[in-house]
């Protein structure tokens, strides 16, 4: 049943007077116009209200002294820089904000603003900290805890800190975020002045042709920065030079020669790179924490592992992650790893079980020879002992299946656990060839290393004097062990279409799920525009 109006009042009443009295005891708070209209305004956000009870119901906003006004100040100049941020200032309702503030006529009033500045601050440095999105709620598949802060608490530190250099400090502290917000400022000029020209048109290009379409290709380097102004008409070793780096920085295959997945990627606009940047930047506050001074990061767009020590790559791998296919793709979550496995077996997942070999061993039951059928109490049973698969199905099905230690098996011969609720694991894997690939998704979500025994060897570096000596004395017993980390390290699983670099361009790459199309919509929702949608 919904509140009357005046049942609404009571109840605010009611909150008010409990609290009043109670800090009446403490600090012997007198109820004025303005306290109460804190009280009133501040009650239905729990956090708001837990703030000001806690504070006397003192103002930090509406007060005559320059503390207050600073924090007025710092607030209204932040929310008007947010679009620096990719963050709509609209959102934060900047002009009725003002014009509120000018208009005040009463106490009560005054207490009703001084609230809403407090809820504004709020979102803003909720936005500007965490991001503005639920990764959730935009893709299944994003299944990270963004690191939100405690409301109170952040209104409390607020009020005793220097407001400028609190609100400076609300956004991630990283180098990355420094990068994007710099790429960000020279996307947003260059599509205003129309971005990197006509597109070329031509589905491929290569080392001596000419012609309009080569001059086309050849002024969008120019435009981009990939090539030297030249009148030359013929793709020439320069521009092979520079298509070639144009790959590099875009994660295709660095021949040289301008295919179509290449010429797409020329093709994109301006505006386009300006939107990843904004996502990334977006993707760059739902991990703002610390990341470990050593951490394993993997992107999942890159198709790379790599170690960071203290800010630097001090290993990287190619990886073939998730096949685009739903419910094999590879989650976005981070997690601590905290053992490695040599020699492992392969228990294999349900879903693969049932859904993959249990058909195969319904027409043929010595299907799939290498992997052994385990009964509920672990005792391996010959193929000869059921025969019939026909009668079971994927509820029914009551075995486990598993794959012993061996070269050929699944996981190769070694594993790197981080336990999670979505079993993902990096591992080794026999099927090498995959690694040659442009795109690399096709595992059904754990995370396959082109080079793992020397991503071992690393990680064992900090533990083991002879790193390589301990893990391929382990493996020769052709016995499955588990080696712990005297260490754990942190463990990221992110998805950047849009990254940086210390030296160099900002790397590009494609949206191979989909997730950063669906990010950019909810910005759009919440408000976030460009400029220019043509570049």
């Amino acid at each position: 049943m919904t509140a009357t109006p005046l049942r609404t009042i009571s109840l605010i009443t009611a909150f008010f007077l409990s609290a009043s009295t109670a800090l009446a005891e403490e600090r012997r708070v007198e109820i004025t116009p303005f306290v109460q209209a804190v009280a009133e305004a501040a009650a239905s956000d729990r956090e708001v209200a837990t703030f000001y009870r806690e504070n006397g119901y003192q103002s930090i906003w509406t007060g005559d002294d320059a503390e207050s006004k600073a924090r007025r100040e710092a607030l209204l100049r932040a929310v008007e820089d947010a679009p620096a941020h990719g963050l709509p200032s609209e959102r934060y309702r900047l002009d009725s904000l003002a014009d509120d503030l000018r208009n005040i006529r009463s106490d009560r009033e005054l207490g009703r603003a001084e609230v809403a500045l407090s809820k504004v601050f709020l979102q803003y440095a909720q936005d500007v900290q965490t991001g503005l999105l639920v990764p959730r709620e935009i893709d299944s598949g994003i299944v990270r805890e963004v690191p939100r802060r405690d409301r109170t608490a952040l209104l409390s530190a607020f009020s005793k800190t220097a407001p400028t250099t609190f609100i400076r400090k609300l956004p991630p502290q990283t180098p990355e975020y420094a990068r994007l917000m710099k790429e960000k400022l020279r996307l947003k000029s260059l599509v205003a002045k129309g971005g990197w020209g006509e597109p070329v048109q031509a589905r491929k290009l290569e080392p001596g042709d000419s012609g309009k379409a080569v001059i086309a290709l050849r002024n969008r380097l120019i435009a981009m920065g990939y090539l030297q102004r030249s009148a030359s008409p013929t793709y020439d070793t320069r521009m092979r030079a520079a298509v070639t780096a144009f790959q590099e920085d875009h994660g295709l295959v660095a021949d040289g020669v301008a295919g179509e997945g290449t010429m797409r990627e020329i093709n994109a606009p301006a505006s386009k790179r300006l939107g990843q940047v904004i996502v990334a930047m977006e993707r760059e506050r739902w991990t703002n924490m610390p990341r470990g001074k050593r951490h394993v990061w993997v992107n999942i767009t890159d198709f790379h592992a790599r170690i960071v020590d203290d800010g630097k790559v001090t290993f990287q791998t190619r990886s073939v992650v998730g096949h685009r296919d739903e419910d094999r793709r590879t989650p976005e979550f981070s997690d601590v790893m905290e053992h490695m496995v040599i020699n492992p077996t392969w228990n294999v997942p349900r879903s693969i079980a049932t859904k993959e070999y249990l058909p195969l061993l319904q027409r043929n039951p010595y299907a799939v020879g290498h992997l052994r059928l385990v009964d509920r109490r672990g005792r391996v049973i010959p193929r000869e002992m059921v025969q019939d698969f026909t009668q079971f199905n994927e509820r029914n099905f009551p075995f486990d299946m598993k794959q012993p230690p061996s070269r050929s098996n699944a996981l190769g011969l070694v594993k790197f656990m981080f336990p999670n609720r979505y079993n993902i694991y990096l591992h080794d894997t026999p099927q090498k060839k995959l690694f040659g690939r442009e795109i690399r998704a096709f595992s059904h979500g754990c995370v396959r290393l082109n080079d793992p025994f020397d991503f071992a060897y690393e990680l064992l570096s900090k533990q083991e004097a002879d790193p390589e000596g301990t893990f391929q004395r382990i493996l020769r017993t052709g016995r499955e062990t588990q080696v712990d980390l005297e260490e754990q390290v942190p463990v990221r699983l992110v998805y950047r279409t849009a990254y940086t670099q210390a030296k160099g361009r900002t790397q590009y790459r494609i949206d191979v799920y989909g997730r950063d199309a669906r990010i950019w919509k909810a910005l759009e929702r919440a408000g976030v525009s460009l400029d220019a949608l043509q570049g």
